[in-house]
């Protein structure tokens, strides 16, 4: 049997220093997109963050409307969407807005969160994320359900509201996380599972058969590949740089004060989740990939790295689908 795994872009639309402007940013970025899908990818994925100086997304499901209407066959997703921050009942109708929009190609993934800056604005307990999770989870799937939500729990009380309308195609609900707990509670009550950097897919898998469901993975992919990958990484390494430097700082790779930052991008790449590689070695590492965890249903790449130029990831992007993508998919197949 043929198998299908769809390969996309993941864009956070972070602009340090503001070196162009978010609307040249925002425009170019979804001519990009638009782009992409002429030449063989298969989704895009967005990510959230609140209150950063570099403009890193905070509202991707507006952005997820525009790319709708740019593209005609393209899955878009969230990788991932803060659901502890959000209002559960106002996420799913926005959720269900967009995939009527887009005619049932809109996919929700959300995840715990860790930044305390944004737990403190919007009002939750960083303690809270684990029930706030679960609850809000419930909670979507009722909504789109097209029944009376009906919810009594330790964050929500919720007794006769209705959502409407709901969509013919409902979104599926994914989950991403990295710790032990995220990744379990993923496998009980996603629809799949997002995974960042290859981190946390054995034992997804091992969750997914012990919870007696099929695992279903959507995978971040932190690859550097171009024709000349060390070349490629000289030109890219302050971005790839920053962007993990900026994450250790958060505290998303654990308590900042007990991760040491990255001295060098060298060091950032040789010890961080990026993995250099030319064309054929993209495609012997991800048919490997692909090959080895069955479960995996869509592989997304960096489109650029914070402060890159949209031109500069298009590169990178042609390459993939000229060199790497019919190859991988040949081998799968």
């Amino acid at each position: 049997m043929t198998r299908s795994v769809n390969f996309g872009l993941w864009y956070d639309f972070r602009n340090p220093g503001h070196k162009v402007s978010f609307e040249k940013l925002y425009r170019d970025s979804l001519d990009q997109i638009a782009w992409a899908e002429t030449i063989g990818f298969d989704s895009v994925w967005l990510t959230e963050h609140h209150f950063v100086q570099d403009g890193y997304c905070p509202s991707p499901l507006v952005v997820a409307a525009a790319i709708g209407e740019r593209t005609t066959r393209m899955r878009i997703g969230t990788n991932l969407l803060l659901l502890p921050l959000a209002d559960p009942v106002r996420l799913a109708e926005d959720a269900a807005a967009l995939s009527i929009l887009t005619g049932g190609r809109f996919d929700l993934g959300v995840g715990l969160g860790y930044r305390q800056l944004e737990f403190d604005y919007f009002g939750r307990k960083i303690s809270h994320r684990p029930s706030l999770m679960e609850e809000g989870v419930s909670i979507i799937r009722q909504a789109w359900s097209g029944e009376p939500i009906s919810h009594q729990g330790k964050r929500y009380n919720i007794e006769g509201i209705q959502v409407s309308p709901t969509p013919e195609s409902i979104p599926k609900l994914l989950m991403g996380g990295m710790a032990e707990p995220a990744i379990d509670r993923a496998a009980r009550l996603g629809d799949g599972f997002l995974s960042t950097g290859g981190i946390g897919l054995d034992e997804y898998t091992i969750s997914a058969k012990r919870a007696g469901r099929d695992a279903a993975i959507y995978a971040g992919h932190w690859g550097i590949i171009a024709d000349d990958p060390e070349k490629e990484a000289a030109e890219v390494g302050g971005n790839v740089l920053y962007q993990t430097n900026e994450y250790i700082r958060w505290g998303a790779f654990g308590p900042p004060a007990e991760t040491p930052l990255f001295e060098s991008s060298e060091s950032a790449i040789a010890g961080g989740l990026y993995e250099l590689m030319d064309g054929a070695g993209a495609v012997d590492s991800l048919t490997t990939l692909l090959l080895s965890h069955p479960g995996i249903k869509d592989i997304h790449f960096w489109a650029q790295f914070p402060g890159e130029s949209v031109e500069h990831g298009s590169r990178r992007i042609e390459y993939i689908s000229n060199h790497v993508l019919p190859a991988v998919r040949k081998n799968i197949s």
